[in-house]
């Protein structure tokens, strides 16, 4: 008798990655559109993909934190900031008053930085849980951008910075890329490098969740002190969660520093609501999944780029202070406000929930109801 396609009898076809034909299909139509996309789109929708994918790598990051630890957090602004001003000092020209390092070495500095810093962040955080722990890392935004306020020489303070950085890896220069005998744009250039990425930290996150401190967190997650019983350890599981979680953020916010070119520190760029933008896209995507958090990028982290685009065409926007109306960056805000409540309410697991249903009704067809 044949064995059903999707049923798991051995503990190896668990652990596989790709377990049927469709999945390698899927896979395979992932790939020729990222050859594809990038040469039939404008300057403008190239732009609007790289910054969804830059967001998709700071939510993989906070995913692994709240969607697989059960750590809230708000404090995903700071490390995004953390990581692309030290990119900024490290990787821009001396008549700039940067390190002029290379990509590889001020990514690599801003990862190991990150991390340290969730460290120190993660130790004190073990003793709250809930809404004091998201008191805890709301307060640690506010903390950095007065780091990044006062910090002239590296965040050029209220003046901001310009962002410069090369991007070379390998000899291959990723903001004037040639490829089949086409010229491509800086944005069209960086969607290459940046997609690659976020199929990267997607496949360390898949096997961190698969292996034996994923499970600990996840059980942490599910019930603390149950797991605590068991054996597992609170400060490797909790502490870890903020170790990886921040050093994906800073990574994030490296692509997100080369992507903008010049960055300011204040409130509107680096402060609660881009805090908020990361947290919408894991619920309206799918908490406590690997694709949920790709999902939502492409659909909440696309928001700012189109809104500051096209905002200005509606009549409730106001271009200025003066001006009646709501202003762009309170949009911004209320849109993540109700895209949260919308899908907290109506669909917790967001849109992985949807596309589980869906999957399993056509799995299942025609038996299915």
């Amino acid at each position: 008798m044949a064995r059903p396609a999707r049923m798991v009898r051995e503990y190896s076809d668990d652990l596989r990655l790709v377990r049927s034909w469709r999945t390698r299909g899927l896979l395979l139509v992932l790939v020729l559109l990222y050859f594809w996309l990038p040469f039939q789109l404008d300057d403008f929708w190239a732009s609007v993909l790289t910054l969804s994918g830059i967001t998709a790598i700071g939510a993989l990051g906070l995913n692994m934190l709240t969607g697989y630890t059960g750590q809230p957090s708000l404090g995903t602004a700071a490390f995004i900031g953390l990581g692309a001003f030290t990119a900024s000092y490290l990787g821009r020209p001396e008549d700039f008053g940067g390190l002029e390092w290379s990509f590889p070495a001020y990514l690599a500095v801003a990862i190991v930085l990150g991390a340290a810093v969730g460290f120190v962040v993660g130790v004190p955080a073990l003793r709250l849980r809930g809404n004091y722990l998201i008191i805890a890392t709301l307060g640690l935004v506010f903390v950095a951008l007065y780091v990044f306020e006062s910090w002239e020489e590296v965040t050029g303070g209220n003046a901001g910075v310009p962002m410069p950085l090369q991007v070379e890896l390998f000899g291959i220069d990723f903001t004037a890329l040639e490829l089949f005998g086409e010229e491509l744009g800086r944005n069209q250039s960086l969607f290459f490098l940046v997609w690659a990425v976020v199929a990267l930290v997607a496949l360390l996150c898949k096997n961190v969740v698969r292996s034996r401190p994923g499970r600990a967190m996840q059980a942490v997650r599910d019930r603390d002190v149950a797991a605590e019983v068991v054996g597992v350890s609170l400060f490797r599981s909790k502490v870890g969660a903020f170790v990886l979680s921040s050093a994906i953020a800073t990574a994030g916010g490296v692509f997100y520093g080369i992507w903008i070119q010049y960055l300011v520190a204040e409130q509107s760029a680096l402060g609660l609501n881009l805090s908020i933008e990361y947290l919408a896209i894991i619920i309206v995507g799918g908490i406590g999944t690997i694709y949920g958090p790709i999902i939502g990028a492409l659909l909440v982290g696309a928001l700012p780029a189109i809104i500051d685009e096209f905002a200005g065409q509606l009549p409730f926007v106001s271009s200025s202070a003066t001006e009646p109306g709501i202003s762009k960056p309170a949009l911004k805000a209320l849109l993540y406000a109700v895209l949260i409540i919308v899908f907290l309410v109506t669909e917790p697991n967001g849109l992985a929930g949807i596309w589980r249903r869906v999957r399993a009704y056509f799995a299942s067809w025609p038996l299915a109801r």
